[in-house]
């Protein structure tokens, strides 16, 4: 019997790591034993968006001062070679998710991106990422 993996889950959270001190973290322990929350992660995630949403507006001036795409950017090796044949080299700034597809070499890459910014996350190969290392911001 031959098992095949159809497509590679990919996250849709990062994982991040925070430092509390002891009086915080009790804090939340104790919301959480009563009952507004079901769990450390819940009260922090509940806390993030309340502080996203507080400052919605700052964050979309910021977002259009800066022209960044928000949300999820994916390159396909074929869009990439469209950008390579065409003569052009982008420069990306996004906030959120960027995508390179797996059959993107690191050569193609470093034809068509010049410059690459993400406020979020960045999903690419390995070598694709050690080729852009000095074009990320």
């Amino acid at each position: 019997m031959t098992v095949r993996q159809l497509r590679d889950r990919v996250p849709d959270t990062e994982k991040i790591t925070i430092n509390l001190g002891y009086v915080d973290l009790g804090r939340i322990d104790l919301l959480v034993q009563e009952g507004f929350y079901s769990n450390r992660t819940d009260f922090i995630r509940t806390a993030i968006r309340n502080q996203l949403t507080a400052h919605a507006e700052e964050v979309t001036r910021s977002i259009d001062r800066h022209m960044l795409e928000l949300g999820l950017r994916d390159f396909s090796a074929a869009e990439l070679e469209a950008v390579r044949d065409g003569g052009e080299k982008l420069h990306v700034k996004v906030v959120g998710l960027v995508r390179i597809a797996a059959d993107v070499t690191p050569d193609l890459a470093l034809q068509t991106i010049g410059s690459l910014t993400v406020l979020g996350a960045l999903q690419a190969s390995p070598e694709v990422k050690a080729a852009l290392a000095a074009r990320i911001k």
